[in-house]
């Protein structure tokens, strides 16, 4: 800012007036204007300059509030043209000017030119030039040539007929201004959000201006949306008290507002309150504002900000690690979390709640996860007390609480087993009694954002209805990273009434708890043990064998035991609360695999608690064997009358022979060992004919035995002749997960099958149970399996078996060339097949061919198709070696997968093999 006036200039004398500069800030009218310095550590002086001898007319004036006896006032005409022919010339721009007259008031009265010397253009000229201002001629003097060019340009003006010395009086330049509007709401709404031209007249603080809209002349307040500058507080003797950095938050806004024009969206109206978004050519003063730390989001208005709100709150991240303006002591809520903490990729083992899941580290660390910001259903008021009502019924949160089984299964299955990207947003540290008071403590707890495929989960859960989200204080930055998206997902569910939000009467679950309750097992022993393979999900891991499960279409929680296998017991199971050696790996093992998943359980009978006892399969896999194979349990002497019975002593064998876990320190009796080894001096081949149907991806293959295909073609025959008399309703059949069946296959003819999956009535995957092969059709193509062709009339033909001695490539290309050279030599081809040793999910066999006794995998090996699988055995020593110099041999030649040479030193997992 220049240095104030000088004495003499103040006394009249006749020394030349002192030249000083400035910032043209903002222009009165056509004849005053506030010029500003150069900001140094804070908003600059400024001072109010009047143009000596001219005079513009005044502009409207609105009626002081509180006193009656004013009114408001109209513009003088051409006083409003005067203002915007200063305000587009100098608004912003590097003035110079001279005080002349110094009032006794203060008042400054001078001449001003555009630039830094007076060369540049005398504005009280160009006023009076455009007929825009008069010439105050009372107070001229003759000898002041400066004053005498006014009065020439004066004249010039008046014989051209500008400005205010045209025809008509100038009626038509005054404006209709209008300072309030009678209903906001629907004038903003009438916009429909298109941007209005705009000139900011005023500016309260950073974030809340006055602009007059265009061309209708309407004077609003305007509050900027989704941000909040900190503000002048008025004291109660009515002076104002500014928050930390509200003038400077104030002069940034003006400084490039202030009497700009503009365009204003006009975004909502709540509470009277115009929210909207300000263009400018050079930017967004919302984001601005947040860069430089000026301003902080708020959430209540950040939902109608229309430019992106992740804009917003990039900005604001941006000022508060760079800890500017009012972020200078700014902690981040993740400040103490190494970056590989902050960010990781886990893979979910449990849902423990709608708004909590249990994840797998890549360290094989467990971790409780909350998904940040939401807060899952729960009970309230009347729903509350009618449970407290009850006192017999054991309240059950899972089924009790409205939508929370909904919650947690939307999570589980679109979770569980699956690997996610978690990023940590805040630790929320743990509370004692003492401080909650009536409310139970917390551990400390992670919040996180989940994603999956994309996917924010916690907004998933929201817009379904499924989850509300948590309202936080201004000051609170623990919340999630994607918090806004949040609000706008439950604004959607309460729009769509979804979930909590609907209006419907809440989704009851009436699941009866038969657990431990022996008269009620009992009736249900029968109608599970009729119904063969029933669909099941693991709600709780008690041990490695023992289990609770929620059977969906009995809506029945049941106790189940896995059948023939006897496996290390806990501590719960045992007196004196000594677990015995491997419980806990068993129990883990089994919660890994099966916790939270979709299963298939036989029912084969129960014990004398309530609890039942059967086989328990997932995706193939019998959990009984999975944990006799991996040394965490044994056999049981019931298992010998059982269909796994062979599998399940196969594994032991294998387990045992590995010696480790629970077989760590056996050994075989000498009597035993020495029969043992003589029985294993030779391997047994009892080679039978059988047909083989089908060939999956996996290398794994269907067959028949040619002894019962006689069986199978009378059952075939009778079954299609009694639906050719009595064809079944189409539709009629309504397909459930485990249901046998006869589908409808594209020869047109009916096959029996089972029922693997229902996505929905169009599409259902089911497995034809004498062939091997699988298929989607509609339920129209689907019937009930007649009783007289039941498996227990004739058993599933279709026989899964996998090849011995080979690895199955995991290379998608590798693997695919393999299966296309079996389906060419065997599929629908009768085949001679050997056991050799059993396997988690199928027996593992030699095949050959009827002809020539040419060993079917040992010819995959030999073409370089797949490598060799080397067994420890003794008895299969001869075996392996002949596959492995049929390898060797496939190796020089540089056959397939050995064209490149021998791999497997350094790459062998590049190229998909498992060692």
């Amino acid at each position: 800012m220049a240095a104030p006036v000088s004495a003499a200039a103040q006394s009249g004398a006749t020394a030349a007036p002192a030249l000083q500069r400035g910032i043209v800030k903002m222009v009165l009218s056509g004849c005053a204007i506030i010029v500003r310095g150069q900001p140094r550590g804070g908003p600059p002086p400024e001072r109010q300059i009047n143009l000596s001898n001219v005079r513009a007319g005044a502009l409207a004036r609105r009626a002081i509030q509180n006193q009656p006896d004013t009114k408001d006032t109209q513009d003088e005409p051409w006083a409003f043209q005067a203002r915007e022919f200063l305000r587009k010339k100098m608004i912003g721009k590097e003035v110079c000017f001279t005080v002349e007259i110094k009032t006794q008031q203060g008042r400054e009265y001078g001449m001003v030119y555009l630039g830094k010397d007076t060369t540049g253009e005398n504005i009280a000229e160009s006023l009076v030039a455009e007929g825009l201002a008069t010439v105050r001629r009372e107070g001229i003097r003759g000898t002041n040539p400066e004053q005498a060019r006014l009065c020439d340009l004066e004249d010039q003006a008046k014989a051209a007929k500008k400005g205010q010395w045209s025809e008509g009086g100038g009626s038509h330049t005054i404006r209709d201004l209008k300072y309030s509007i009678e209903n906001p709401r629907h004038f903003v709404d009438s916009l429909h959000q298109k941007p209005v031209n705009a000139i900011i007249e005023h500016v309260r603080d950073g974030s809340v201006v006055r602009a007059l809209l265009l061309p209708d002349y309407y004077l609003v307040t305007v509050m900027l949306s989704g941000i909040k500058c900190p503000t002048f507080k008025r004291e109660p003797e009515g002076t104002e008290t500014p928050e930390p950095f509200a003038a400077e938050a104030k002069f940034f806004t003006e400084s490039r507002l202030l009497q700009r024009d503009v365009q204003i969206i006009l975004e909502s109206c709540p509470n009277q309150i115009i929210l909207g978004t300000i263009l400018h050519p050079n930017g967004n003063i919302t984001e601005l504002l947040l860069k430089e730390g000026f301003a902080r989001c708020v959430d209540w208005s950040m939902a109608v900000y229309t430019q992106g709100a992740e804009k917003l709150r990039a900005a604001e991240r941006s000022a508060k690690e760079r800890k500017v303006r009012i972020w200078k002591d700014y902690v981040a809520p993740t400040a103490n979390l190494d970056q590989k903490d902050r960010q990781f990729v886990a893979k979910v083992m449990q849902i423990v709640n709608a708004d909590a899941i249990v994840v797998k580290l890549n360290s094989g660390e467990y971790k409780t996860i909350h998904l940040s910001s939401i807060r899952p259903p729960r009970n309230e008021g009347e729903v509350s007390s009618e449970k407290n009502k009850d006192k017999d019924k054991r309240f059950r949160p899972l089924y009790d609480i409205p939508y929370m089984f909904e919650a947690r299964e939307f999570l589980r299955k679109k979770l569980i087993g699956k690997k996610v990207n978690v990023t940590v947003d805040y630790i929320r540290a743990a509370t004692t009694a003492a401080e909650t008071g009536p409310v139970p403590a917390f551990p400390e707890r992670t919040c996180a954002t989940v994603t999956i495929g994309g996917i924010n989960i916690a907004e998933a859960l929201v817009s379904k209805g499924l989850a509300t989200v948590i309202r936080y204080r201004q000051d609170d930055d623990q919340r999630s990273s994607h918090y806004d998206e949040l609000l706008a997902a439950e604004a959607r569910a309460i729009k769509n009434g979804k979930g909590l939000h609907s209006k419907k009467e809440v989704p009851i679950h009436r699941v009866a708890d038969i657990s431990g309750e022996t008269q009620k097992a009992k009736q249900f022993l029968p109608f599970l043990q009729r119904a063969g393979r029933s669909e099941a999900v693991v709600e709780y891991v008690f041990s490695g064998s023992r289990l609770k499960l929620y059977m969906p279409k009995e809506t029945c929680l049941i106790t189940f035991l896995l059948a023939g296998i006897e496996c290390p017991r806990g501590s719960r199971n045992i007196p004196g609360g000594t677990p015995e050696p491997f419980s806990e790996e068993a129990t883990l093992f089994t919660k890994e695999l099966v916790l939270q998943r979709e299963v298939e359980v036989e029912v084969e009978s129960m014990d004398k608690a309530g609890n039942f006892i059967g086989w328990l399969h997932i995706e193939g896999v019998n959990l009984s064997v999975a944990l006799v194979e991996n040394s965490l349990s044994k056999v049981h002497f019931t298992a010998e009358r059982s269909p796994y019975c062979k599998t399940l002593q196969s594994a032991e064998e294998v387990a045992r022979q590995r010696k480790d876990k629970i077989w760590a320190n056996y050994e075989e009796k000498p009597t035993e060992e020495v029969a043992q080894v003589s029985e294993e001096k030779e391997r047994v081949a009892n080679y039978r004919p059988v047909c083989v149907t089908e060939i999956t991806d996996g290398l794994h293959f269907y067959a028949q035995d040619v002894e019962t295909g006689a069986k199978l073609e009378n059952l075939m025959e009778t079954m299609r002749a009694e639906i050719a008399a009595q064809p079944p309703v189409e539709g009629a059949f309504t397909p459930h997960r485990g249901d046998y069946c006869i589908a409808k296959f594209a020869d047109g003819e009916w096959y029996r099958a089972r029922v693997e999956k229902v996505e929905s009535p169009a599409k259902v995957h089911v497995f034809y149970i004498d062939y091997g092969n699988r298929e989607m059709v509609s339920s129209v193509r689907l019937a009930a399996l007649p009783p007289a062709f039941s498996t227990r009339t004739l058993p599933p033909q279709a026989t899964e078996y996998a090849f011995a001695f080979i690895q199955v490539p995991q290379d998608e290309d590798a693997r695919a060339d393999a299966v296309d050279c079996i389906v060419r030599d065997i599929q629908n081809t009768q085949c001679l097949l050997n056991v050799e040793y059993g396997g988690a999910t199928c027996p593992h066999v030699t095949l050959q061919f009827t002809d020539s006794k040419d060993d079917v995998g040992l010819g995959l090996v030999k073409e370089g198709f797949v490598m060799v699988d080397v067994r420890k055995e003794k008895h299969l020593q001869k075996m392996v070696t002949e596959y492995l110099n049929g390898q060797e041999s496939a190796k020089s030649a540089r056959l397939n997968i050995w064209r490149y040479g021998d791999f497997r030193a350094d790459d062998a997992d590049e190229f998909g093999y498992n060692r």
